[in-house]
C-alpha cells in the first residue's frame, strides 16, 4: 500500500478544497440500489442537530460529498476488505463525530446494508445529543465494565434510518484504561458478525493515546481536517501518530467556499501494475 509522508498529507488537507483524499485497496463496484429515504417531515427527526444534513435533507445539495464519500468506502467493503472504519481528527471541533453520522446514515441507504455507529468517544460523547437521544442507557462504558450486559442490551435501532447505533454511555475521565480491556475487543468482534459496516467514532489523534488502542481492532481509520482551522503541524503529528496501514485517507471539512462552487474533487491513492504509486481523480 502507498503511503505519503504526513508532511504531503497535511499540506494538500489545507490546499484543496471539500476534498477527500483516499489510498485505494482492491476496489469493488458497490450496489446502485439504495434504501427507501424516510420521510424528512417526520415527527423522530424534531430532535436531530440541524448540521446533519444528510439525515435531514439526504437531497439537498450539501449531502453530495458524503454521499460520495459513502460510496466510496462501499467500493473499499470487500472481503478481507474495509468492515470496521474508524472516524478521527487530529483534535477536537474538527467534526469527525459529524462525520460518523452522516456516513453510517448514507452506508445505511445501500439495500440491504446492515450498519452500526459505535461511539468510542468516551471521554466527549456527544451522538446522543446530536441524534436527539435523550436516555443514552448503559452504552459502551457500561458493556465494557460490566461483562453481565451483551452486546444487544446496549445496541438500539435508530428511527425512522436503517441502522443501530451503540451510544458511549456516561462519559469517562480516564477512557485509555477501559478501551485497553480485551472485552472492548470481544464486543467489536461481536459487532463485525452482525454488520456489514461498523463506523466507529474513535476520540481524537491527539493529545490522548485513547485512538492508538482502538487501532488494533480496526481495519481503516478516516481522518477529519477541519478547512482553515487545522495546523498544518497538527495533523502532521496527528498522522505521524497513526498506523500507516489503517490509514485510509482524509476528509476536508467545513470549508464554506467550496458551498459556492458546484465542483469537488476526489483523490484516490492506489498501486499500478508496476508497484509504482498512482493517483485518481474524479470530478463533479
Amino acid at each position: 500500500m502507498y503511503t505519503r509522508s504526513s508532511s504531503a498529507c497535511a499540506s494538500e488537507a489545507q490546499n484543496r478544497v471539500m476534498g477527500i483524499f483516499f489510498k485505494a485497496r482492491k476496489k469493488a463496484d458497490a450496489s446502485s440500489e439504495v434504501a427507501p429515504l424516510p420521510e424528512v417531515g417526520s415527527k423522530s427527526l424534531a430532535g436531530v442537530a440541524p448540521h446533519l444534513v444528510p439525515l435531514l435533507s439526504p437531497t439537498a445539495f450539501e449531502a453530495e460529498p458524503y454521499r460520495v464519500l459513502g460510496h466510496l468506502i462501499a467500493q473499499l467493503h470487500t472481503e478481507p476488505g474495509l468492515q470496521v472504519l474508524g472516524i478521527s481528527s487530529p483534535s477536537m471541533g474538527d467534526g469527525k463525530t459529524s462525520t460518523a453520522i452522516n456516513l453510517a446514515g448514507i452506508l445505511a441507504q445501500e439495500h440491504a446494508a446492515r450498519v452500526l455507529l459505535l461511539e468510542a468517544e468516551l471521554r466527549r460523547p456527544l451522538i446522543a445529543e446530536y441524534l436527539g437521544i435523550t436516555h443514552p442507557g448503559a452504552g459502551l462504558a457500561g458493556a465494557i465494565l460490566e461483562p453481565t450486559l451483551s452486546f444487544d442490551s446496549v445496541v438500539r435501532h435508530y428511527q425512522p434510518f436503517n441502522f443501530d447505533v451503540v451510544l458511549a454511555g456516561r462519559a469517562l475521565a480516564s477512557p485509555y484504561d477501559v478501551l485497553k480491556l480485551p472485552r472492548f475487543g470481544a464486543l467489536l468482534q461481536e459487532a463485525r458478525q452482525h454488520y456489514d459496516y461498523v463506523v466507529v467514532d474513535t476520540p481524537p489523534l491527539l493529545p490522548f493515546a485513547d485512538c492508538r488502542v482502538i487501532e488494533r481492532w480496526i481495519d481503516g481509520l478516516l481522518v477529519v481536517v477541519a478547512a482553515h482551522q487545522t495546523p498544518r503541524k497538527l495533523l502532521a503529528e496527528a498522522l505521524d501518530s497513526t498506523d500507516p496501514t489503517k490509514l485510509v485517507g482524509l476528509v476536508l471539512n467545513k470549508d464554506d467556499h467550496q458551498a459556492l462552487r458546484y465542483s469537488h474533487a476526489y483523490y484516490y491513492y492506489a498501486r499500478s501494475a508496476n508497484g509504482l504509486p498512482k493517483r485518481g481523480r474524479s470530478s463533479r
